[in-house]
């Protein structure tokens, strides 16, 4: 091996040693399902920001999508990173943070399916959210190994993919199973650490192997591969980068294992220093990524022969042998904490809400919490098996069902999640139209990327299924639009005891006055 591939393994095998020694010294943290899923809700700031964050932001966006709309957009994807952190971090913190903890809290949820059957009353609303999220979690999941074929191959070469896979699966699941929620917590803060500093490092390095930053603007104005548009405010496709920035950003407000952040935080004062402490880390990480993506143009890529996923890794390769390793920590620092976070959610779901149901078992029951381990195994081992059959054989199919995830969960999820938490006239038909109508949408979405049938002759539909992201904001927006409507024409579905649901947030205390001279 070169020295770059002996630096690497060396901060690869500290990185892993250290995950390791979390997940042991966690393991009383996950003595019960409370503690196991939600660290008892007992989180403070600093973890549950980073948690938020490291779940936010994988290797599909360092790798993936930095270059995809780097390539596409210029300097200008750069907005999609400040969506990310000022729509999907801050907004959705202020908006959703408190208000879901106190709920969650009054209703005794601990799932987004087992919200769903405790404000609406409906045992076949967490039912259908439990197949949701199991169906289409799978598919994001495994996209989360996305990218690191290529860093791995730079930095060890002639390793095959599977290996880094199988690795990063088997080390994620250890410390998930011992740790549970807080081992997740824990290792995400020291992972966001390692995302804060190694994407600071590399653009660094990047610029400056470019002369600075203004002398790498006029080259990527000037250059063989750039032009101005793609050193523009706005970039070549302005109305494309609104779509990937809502998409990105407002997303992450229905995703269950980004809303279940809020379930396990500490108090109010942990709410609002997590969310200054979250929108500052999607600033520097999402900004970061997607500000170094747009000088991909740079560099001499055949994106029609290699694919977008080649394009970072091309502009690390003559990077110095220490930063190439800190590069792939990095990576797969984003990939593991996004990954704990997406098999415990749903094992968790999975277990609570749909197994436990049909044994007649309580959460209490002392077979759950070995049931719940059993799934997260379950989870990794199906979701990198697919990650490799993908790698290798390029199924569309799988391809095409990693880019309806996001798009299906998020329209299933977004509005009665949001309009739940605030609106009392919000009915369980409205709900169920939801779920209908985002997994529906992707669905057809689906179909016509894997060429089932056309819509090309319908120019209202051919705009909404050009691609996963054009259909997945559709879902979302139309969501929000359906959940008011239905809930005012079904308004004899609507649940019971609706203000005792909500008394959570009017909750009066007593306290005493002490110098007071009275009237």
């Amino acid at each position: 091996m070169n020295a770059t591939s002996w630096i690497t393994l060396a901060l690869i095998i500290c990185f892993f040693a250290v995950m390791i020694m979390i997940g042991v010294r966690t393991k009383r943290h996950a003595l019960d399902v409370n503690g196991f899923v939600l660290g008892s809700r007992s989180v403070g700031p600093w973890l549950s920001a980073f948690a938020y964050g490291t779940s936010y932001f994988s290797a599909v966006i360092f790798v993936g999508y930095a270059g995809q709309f780097g390539w596409n957009f210029g300097v200008a994807s750069t907005w999609i990173g400040l969506g990310n952190a000022f729509i999907g971090s801050l907004l959705a913190w202020v908006i959703l943070g408190r208000r879901t903890r106190i709920m969650t809290q009054h209703l005794s949820s601990k799932t987004m399916p087992d919200f769903f059957e405790a404000r609406f009353d409906s045992p076949s609303l967490k039912t259908a959210a439990s197949v949701i999220t199991f169906i289409f979690l799978i598919p994001y999941t495994a996209s989360l190994y996305n990218g690191l074929s290529r860093l791995f191959s730079m930095a060890f070469s002639g390793v095959d993919y599977s290996v880094c896979v199988i690795v990063m699966a088997v080390l994620t699941g250890i410390y998930v199973i011992l740790g549970g929620y807080m081992a997740t917590a824990l290792n995400d803060f020291i992972q966001g650490i390692i995302m804060l500093g190694g994407i600071v490092t590399v653009i660094a390095a990047v610029i400056s192997g470019n002369g600075g930053l203004m002398s790498s603007m006029e080259k990527l104005a000037t250059g063989p591969n750039g032009g101005w548009e793609y050193a523009s405010l706005f970039g070549t496709d302005p109305v494309f980068l609104l779509v990937v920035v809502v998409l990105t950003s407002l997303g992450t407000w229905g995703l269950p294992q980004m809303v279940g952040k809020f379930y396990a935080i500490k108090n109010e004062d942990s709410i609002r220093k997590g969310t200054i402490i979250s929108t500052f880390f999607a600033i520097v990480v999402a900004g970061g990524c997607y500000f170094l993506g747009g000088f991909g143009r740079l560099y001499s890529v055949d994106v029609a022969k290699d694919g977008f996923d080649a394009i970072i890794p091309q502009m690390l390769s003559n990077l110095p042998a220490l930063i190439i390793g800190i590069v792939v920590v990095l990576v797969l620092s984003a990939s593991m904490s996004t990954l704990s976070s997406l098999v415990l959610t749903s094992a968790s779901t999975i277990t609570l809400d749909l197994i436990n149901p049909l044994r007649n078992k309580k959460e209490e029951d002392r077979s759950t919490l070995p049931l719940m381990r059993l799934f997260i195994v379950v989870f990794i081992i199906i979701s990198a098996l697919i990650a490799i059959k993908q790698a290798r054989s390029r199924s569309l199919f799988i391809a095409q069902m990693m880019g309806v995830s996001w798009g299906a969960l998020a329209g299933a999820f977004l509005a009665p999640c949001l309009y739940g938490l605030y609106s009392r006239k919000t009915t369980k038909a409205a709900v169920a139209a939801c779920f209908v109508w985002g997994v529906g949408l992707e669905i057809v979405q689906l179909l016509v990327s894997l060429g089932a049938f056309s819509v090309a002759e319908v120019p209202v539909l051919s705009v909404v299924f050009k691609n996963s992201l054009y259909s997945g904001v559709v879902a979302m927006v139309g969501g929000l639009i359906l959940v008011p409507v239905i809930s005012f024409l079904s308004r004899n579905t609507m649940p019971e005891g609706i203000e005792e649901k909500f008394a959570c947030y009017n909750d009066k205390k007593t306290v005493d006055i002490t110098d007071n001279l009275g009237q």
